[in-house]
């Protein structure tokens, strides 16, 4: 097993502001990455889509940063910059030559601390209507585009806060006003909600000197709401199928199944489970469906780790032209149903965990990896030094932990399964709302 240790500081200000930096001089570069507790899932009802919205109005100006400027300097400094919503968190980086590191904690210190300075009912209107057609060009209009939203919709019940998809709904994001959004701002948007990360050529003393500078006077919010309960039963207790009648070329089959939780030693296991299933030509899946039996285009299997009761593991399976749907879905089937049964095999397994370790390795020879995870870790886990320990867990992963852990995961009663059908083609049956009805 390879040795892995990537060497931080960890810290908080006054404000809560949680700081780590990690020092490296191999090249002159520097990440800088700041994660917000704040995902989806802590919208509420009739105001969905307000973490995803807000990170498209980050972009808009803060007090001493004109509309767009805070892009074009970090471009114009030779760096390279962007943003990301999911249902667990919030996140913003900037990976930029190391002499601009200033620049970079300058700008997001801006924003964090008067970004509502600039917030106004144009930017507002302009950025609602980026995201509405977001969600028509990624989600609504593109073939197979809502298949996760459904499985969401499958997955977790109406009530828990991972029900509803991050983009959000258009009635929702029609009804949001400049007060909402502000609102949204002022609860999420403190230095006591967050982890700013900084990795590479960096001299610490000099990074923390900026960061106090910069974020220090930023006051915290001691009144941030606490999620509810959002603990879930293992399974969720019936399969649940849907078939989608829509604009698509071919048929496609979408699996999913509720799992634990990430930083739960079987989450590990199903990530190695899913490269021996469709880790490249060499998985089960591949070779049986797409090379030797020709039934599928393409297939999948992978695991989405989360934080909020519940995981999801998931996996597709594009039908060949001409081939029967059904056939398709019963050879996925069968293959879940047999890393269930029986062990894998010592090659299988020593393949698996060369592909992950080479992912790995390659993933954190990258300073901007570095910072992502280390400000992952320590949001979703309060443990930033999993960064060091995450591919010991994966290649510790023995053979009866795969089995066991796909036996309490990949069960028909924990399985949904979407079949989207090109318009005309459905077959016949009854969807879950039908049969409710």
């Amino acid at each position: 097993m390879t040795a892995l240790s990537v060497r931080f500081t960890d810290e908080r200000l006054a404000n809560g502001l949680r700081l780590i930096v990690s020092e490296d001089h191999l090249a002159p570069v520097v990440a800088v990455c700041i994660w917000y507790n704040v995902g989806s899932k802590h919208e509420v009802e009739g105001k969905t889509g307000f973490a995803h919205l807000f990170e498209h109005v980050m972009f808009q100006g803060s007090g001493h940063v004109a509309k767009a400027e805070h892009m074009a300097l970090v471009q114009a400094a030779g760096g390279t910059m962007n943003g990301t919503t999911w249902l667990d968190r919030t996140n913003y980086f900037e990976t930029v030559p190391s002499h601009q590191l200033e620049l970079a904690l300058w700008l997001e210190a801006d924003r964090m601390a008067t970004l509502l300075d600039a917030l106004n009912q144009e930017n507002l209107d302009n950025q609602r209507a980026v995201v509405k057609n977001e969600k028509r060009s990624s989600y609504d209009n593109r073939p197979y585009g809502d298949w996760f939203h459904k499985l969401q919709e499958h997955v977790f019940p109406p009530d828990h806060p991972y029900h509803h998809p991050t983009i959000g709904s258009m009635e929702d994001l029609d009804a949001a006003s400049l007060e909402d959004v502000a609102e949204f701002f002022r609860t999420y948007y403190a230095p006591n909600n967050a982890v700013l990360a900084i990795v590479g050529d960096v001299d610490p003393a000099q990074a923390r000197a900026w960061v106090e500078r910069y974020f220090g006077e930023i006051p915290a919010n001691r009144t941030i709401p606490a999620l509810g309960d959002m603990t879930l039963p293992p399974l969720i207790g019936t399969e649940a199928r849907e078939i989608v009648e829509d604009r698509v070329p071919l048929p496609r089959h979408f699996f999913g199944f509720r799992a634990p939780m990430m930083g739960d030693p079987r989450l590990d296991a199903l990530d190695v489970a899913a490269q021996i299933l469709a880790g490249g030509k060499g998985s089960r899946l591949y070779r049986r469906l797409v090379r030797d039996e020709k039934i599928a285009q393409d297939v999948s299997f992978f695991v989405l780790g989360l934080i909020g009761g519940a995981s999801i593991a998931a996996g597709q399976a594009t039908v060949r032209p001409g081939v029967d749907p059904a056939v398709v879905e019963r050879a996925f089937e069968e293959e879940l149903e047999l890393i269930c049964r029986e062990p894998v095999t010592a090659d299988e397994l020593a393949r698996a965990r060369a592909l992950i370790e080479t992912f790995e390795l390659e993933a954190l020879q990258r300073v901007d990896e570095r910072a992502d995870r280390l400000a992952m870790y320590a949001t979703l886990l309060d443990d930033p030094d999993m960064i060091n320990r995450q591919m010991g867990r994966y290649l510790g992963v023995t053979a009866a932990d795969i089995q066991a852990a796909a036996a309490e995961v990949l069960r028909p009663e924990n399985r949904v399964v979407l079949t989207y059908m090109p318009a005309g083609e459905a077959a016949t049956g009854t969807t879950d709302e039908e049969t409710a009805a």
